[in-house]
């Protein structure tokens, strides 16, 4: 087991690193190029101004009609997303290793504070999976794949969280949650979990359109 989390946490890491910054660069230059050679006219009407209200509406919580009549939906999507980036980044464990392999100190959260969110990823994971299953709309725009990047997401969470708590053969649940955790970082860029790279520009433009031609607002 020794050998497997040094391959996992030494070559592998690295591999994973790659993959997600070589790949969201070139899914981002891809995008800049379909753009540039099918919808050109798009360059003509983007406007910082009008991207950056669509973007400041989407973001902040209610901001939107949308999210005013799903409340429920809304709060547990900013929960999952707050938590989901928030976690990986401050959790103490992760900010000494951040600290060991490049020397980069960040502001960590208390261990029961991480617990919390961690919980709330895998809650928010469950809920996203139920709401699949049980409403109708939501069901016929189902596939498999939307249930196996579930569980990718919520997989280091999981893991991790045991492995924490050391209630099951920690070395082998310490290598799970690594590699669940670098198996989720290379899928990213090629996956619908994209939209991570892809939603501002999307903001920007559909605020650009409805704002520079519409002359109407896009929440």
């Amino acid at each position: 087991m020794h050998d497997i989390y040094q391959f996992v946490s030494g070559p592998l890491a690295w591999l994973a690193f790659t993959v997600f910054i070589v790949g969201s660069l070139y899914r981002l230059f891809h995008m800049l190029v379909l753009v540039h050679q099918k919808e050109k006219f798009i360059f003509s009407y983007m406007s910082w101004k009008y991207s950056l209200r669509s973007i400041f509406h989407w973001i902040i919580p209610f901001g939107s009609v949308n999210m005013q009549k799903h409340p429920v939906m809304t709060v547990v999507t900013f929960l999952f997303h707050i938590c989901l980036l928030m976690t990986p980044v401050f959790l103490l464990s992760h900010a000494v290793l951040w600290d060991e392999s490049w020397n980069i100190r960040l502001w960590t959260l208390p261990d029961p504070v991480s617990d919390v969110m961690t919980l709330a990823v895998i809650g928010c994971c469950m809920f996203f999976w139920v709401r699949r299953i049980k409403l109708p709309e939501v069901r016929y725009l189902t596939s498999a794949s939307d249930y196996v990047l579930l569980g990718m997401v919520a997989a280091p969470f999981v893991t991790g969280f045991i492995a924490y708590h050391q209630w099951i053969d920690y070395p082998l649940f310490l290598v799970l949650h690594i590699l669940s955790g670098e198996i989720l970082l290379m899928a990213i860029p090629f996956t619908r979990l994209s939209h991570m790279l892809f939603s501002m520009f999307t903001r920007a433009y559909m605020g650009s359109e409805f704002g520079n031609v519409r002359h109407a607002i896009d929440w």
